[in-house]
Formats: structure tokens, C-alpha cells, sequence
């Protein structure tokens, strides 16, 4: 059957479910009522044969004191009386009899009984005590024989309960499993729709090429939920395309004019047109400061930009020795002029990730340093292995930054307070750039403290090469 809301399959689940306890409760309401009649009927059955039994004995004796008086005074009124007594005995002993399998005990008692009714007082009176204490032994005996019957009852009831216990405890676990299963099972028709939802929000979230197709069968709901998360990631991808088609085409029409620019402020410098007098060279200064810090910003757009256009990374062993080599190398020009040593401790020959995200980092990390750290003082680099992550530390001497800011930094466009050595207004890419390539390898990039710097920006990135 097909469920045409979340509603809907919410609560048919939750009835399914609570159909094997509904018939756990009806089957135990069922077997305690049953069990109760018993326990009344048993009793009352007791109750009524020892009562039975308890008349028959004072009949007993009211037959033997009658039946010994008329031994004596041979009156026709105590005949009578005997046989209405024996009539009453021989009633209780047939209510007795009929519930008794046995009947050897109620035969003889009848024999007794017929003995008595035919009495006629002329017997020697040897036999008539020798009758009399038979009479009284067969009635001990149907009294025993009805003892171990109700015992036996008692017997056969609580082995009756012991039984119905049992059943209830493996239908309790039978169909307690069953609910079980049930709640698995309703849990999954619940969650499939959802998890498919996940899915999509997942593709959306890593800006993959292609989205799961969008499902024909669920709640209602949930498919026209995920209609509206196809539709929007439609709309993320335009945007997408639109911010770096702005990027791409306002970096590059920024970039012939501001040519032009610094084309004509290298010719006045040069005083090619004339010379230049204090005022117009302190113009000049700015103007050519101005262009050089444009021109950064340009080029901190393209970078960002192409980041963005990277949508996934590609895993690769780099060789740690030659590629700090080739780091240092590349930012040796711009480490020497602000007197910096770089000291390095790295503990990994080769590190597993996008080659070009982590120099991009490293670029970014440094770049920071020498802005904003300590002239003449080093700067520190580690690399190593902690768990199944890849760890890189990179540290310098400087101000430091409030824990407050700390996560601002990470974000686009954010700068901090401290000013930096060459006086030029950063963008506030660097440190954006470095955490976005850090979770474009499923990593992360944060602050932490040290004691050998001032401030420490600690890279950390998943060694997928040990998952493979």
C-alpha cells in the first residue's frame, strides 16, 4: 500500500507496531479472567464438598445413635427417623460420588447404608457394632478419598497456571520480537524518504555535477521537498556561475586600466615628461602605493576565485623534502626582506593530499606571517602525523590575536586588528583561502596556542591514503 503522506506513514506505523501488543493484552486479559473463574469455581467446589462431607459425618452419628436407640426400645417412629436420615446421607454421598473417578469407596458406603434402612433390631448386637464401626470406617474412607481429590485438584490448578506462565512468557518474547522488527521496519519506511533527502543536501553541499534523481514514491511531502531542493540547487549553480563569471570578468577589466595606470605613474617617476617638484613626487608616492595595493587585491580575487571554480579536490603522495624545497625557494625573495628564517620539523617523507590546495596554504600562511608577524624573528613549520590525520602547524612571533577574533579571521573578507609591516590594507582572503582548501580535503585549519609563538594556525587534514 502506498502512503500518500508522512502523517500517514507515521501513524499506520505506529498502529502495526501496536498490534502485537494489543493481541499480547487481549490474550493475557483473556487468560487472568480464565484463570480467575477457575480459582472461584475450585473454591467453591471445595468449599461445598467439605461442607457436604461435614453433613454427612453428623449424619452419621445421628444414624448410629437412632439405629442403636431402636436396638433398644424397637419403636416404629425411630424406624422412620432412620430411613429419613439415611435418605439425606445417601443425597450428600451421591453429590459426593458423581465427582469421584473411584467409586469402590461409595459402593461399600451404600452397602452400609442398605444394611441400616433394613435393620430390624433382632441382629446379635455383636454384628450390629461390628456394621456400625464399617459404617463409620467406609465414611473416613470417602472423606480421605475426597481430601486427596481436592488436593489432587489443587494440584492439576496450579500446573494449569504454571503452563499458562510459560505460554505468556514465550508469546511475551514472540511477539515483543515481533514489535521489535516492526519498529525496525517502520523506522526504515520512515527514514528512507528522509535519508534520500540527506542525500540530496549532501550532493548539494559538496557542488556535485549531478543530484539523485528525485524520487517517485513516498510521502508527499518529502517529494515535493525534495522538488524544491532540486530547484534550488539549480539556482545555487546560477549563482555560482554568476559569481565567477563577476569575478572572473571585473578581475580582468580592472586589470587593463590599472596597467595603464601604473604604465603612466612609472613614467612620471621616471620624470620622462618633466621633472617633478616635493609636492607632486608625494602624490606620486601615493598614487603608486595606491596602484600596488589594487593590483594585490586583484590578484587575491583571482586566487579566490580560482578556488572556488576547483570543485574537488585530487589526492595525490606528495614528497615533503622536494616540495618545502621548492616552498622555500619560490618565497625566499620576500622571507629575506623582512629578515626571516624559516625552521622547519617535518616527520612525514610524503603527505597524501591535492598538491596544489596544500601549497596554496602554505603561500596563504606565509604570506600572513611576513604582513603581520615579527621582523627578524623566525618562523615555524611542522609537519606530522597525529592519528589518522595529517597535521601541519604553522607558527611566528607577533601580536597576538584575541580569542574572540580567532574564527572571525577564517571568514571572507575579515581582517584583523594588528597593522601590518608593509602598511598595505589585506583583503581579508588569506586565512578564507586557507581554511577553504583545508575543507575542500575534508580538514580544517584553526588557531591554537604554543609556547614557542606568539601565534600558531594549525592545518589538519584526513590521511585518505590509509582508507583506501
Amino acid at each position: 500500500m502506498q502512503l500518500g503522506s508522512l502523517r500517514q506513514l507515521t501513524l499506520v506505523s505506529f498502529v502495526v507496531v501496536l498490534v502485537p501488543l494489543a493481541l499480547l493484552v487481549g490474550y493475557s486479559q483473556i487468560k487472568l479472567s480464565e484463570i480467575a473463574q477457575i480459582a472461584s469455581n475450585e473454591a467453591e467446589y471445595s468449599v461445598n464438598t467439605v461442607r457436604q462431607v461435614s453433613k454427612m459425618e453428623g449424619l452419621s452419628i445421628d444414624i448410629e445413635r437412632l439405629v442403636r436407640q431402636y436396638n433398644i426400645v424397637k419403636k416404629d417412629a425411630l424406624k422412620s427417623l432412620i430411613g429419613r436420615s439415611t435418605q439425606r446421607f445417601t443425597e450428600f454421598q451421591f453429590l459426593i460420588c458423581e465427582q469421584l473417578l473411584e467409586k469402590d469407596n461409595c459402593i461399600r458406603l451404600s452397602g452400609r447404608i442398605d444394611w441400616i434402612n433394613q435393620y430390624s433390631g433382632t441382629d446379635d448386637p455383636l454384628l450390629l457394632d461390628a456394621q456400625l464401626a464399617e459404617f463409620k470406617q467406609n465414611l473416613n474412607d470417602l472423606a480421605a478419598q475426597v481430601d486427596s481429590s481436592l488436593d489432587q485438584r489443587i494440584q492439576d490448578q496450579q500446573v494449569y497456571v504454571s503452563s499458562v506462565q510459560q505460554t505468556q512468557f514465550w508469546l511475551t518474547a514472540c511477539l515483543l520480537g515481533v514489535s521489535f522488527l516492526l519498529i525496525v521496519l517502520g523506522s526504515k519506511a520512515i527514514l528512507k524518504p528522509v535519508s534520500r533527502l540527506e542525500r540530496v543536501i549532501t550532493a548539494i553541499s559538496r557542488q556535485e555535477d549531478t543530484l539523485p534523481v528525485i524520487s517517485t514514491s513516498g510521502p508527499k511531502e518529502l517529494i515535493v521537498l525534495e522538488q524544491k531542493l532540486h530547484r534550488l540547487a539549480g539556482r545555487l549553480i546560477q549563482l555560482e556561475n554568476l559569481r565567477h563569471a563577476l569575478l572572473r570578468h571585473a578581475s580582468h577589466e580592472l586589470k587593463t586600466p590599472l596597467a595603464s595606470i601604473k604604465e603612466g605613474c612609472s613614467l612620471l617617476t621616471e620624470q620622462v615628461v618633466g621633472p617633478l617638484n616635493v609636492d607632486q613626487e608625494e602624490v606620486l608616492s601615493l598614487l603608486n602605493s595606491s596602484t600596488d595595493r589594487l593590483n594585490l587585491l586583484i590578484e587575491q580575487l583571482l586566487d579566490y576565485n580560482l578556488l572556488l571554480q576547483q570543485a574537488k579536490p585530487v589526492f595525490s603522495k606528495i614528497n615533503t623534502d622536494s616540495f618545502f624545497e621548492t616552498f622555500i625557494t619560490e618565497n625566499s625573495l620576500a622571507i629575506k626582506q623582512h629578515d626571516n628564517q624559516i625552521e622547519m620539523k617535518i616527520d612525514l617523507a610524503t603527505i597524501f593530499a591535492d598538491q596544489k590546495l596544500f601549497r596554496r596554504i602554505l603561500d596563504n600562511l606565509v604570506s600572513n606571517a611576513i604582513a603581520h608577524g615579527s621582523k627578524g624573528r623566525p618562523i615555524n613549520i611542522s609537519l606530522y602525523q597525529q592519528g589518522d590525520m595529517q597535521v601541519l602547524d604553522f607558527a611566528n612571533r607577533g601580536q597576538k590575536i584575541a580569542v574572540e577574533q580567532r574564527n572571525i579571521l577564517f571568514q571572507p573578507f575579515s581582517r584583523g586588528e594588528g597593522v601590518r609591516n608593509d602598511r598595505v590594507t589585506g583583503s581579508g582572503l588569506g586565512l578564507s583561502i586557507v581554511a577553504d582548501c583545508a575543507r575542500m580535503m575534508f580538514g580544517k585549519a584553526e588557531f591554537v596556542e604554543v609556547d614557542y609563538a606568539d601565534v600558531c594556525v594549525r592545518v589538519c587534514i584526513p590521511n585518505k591514503e590509509a582508507s583506501i
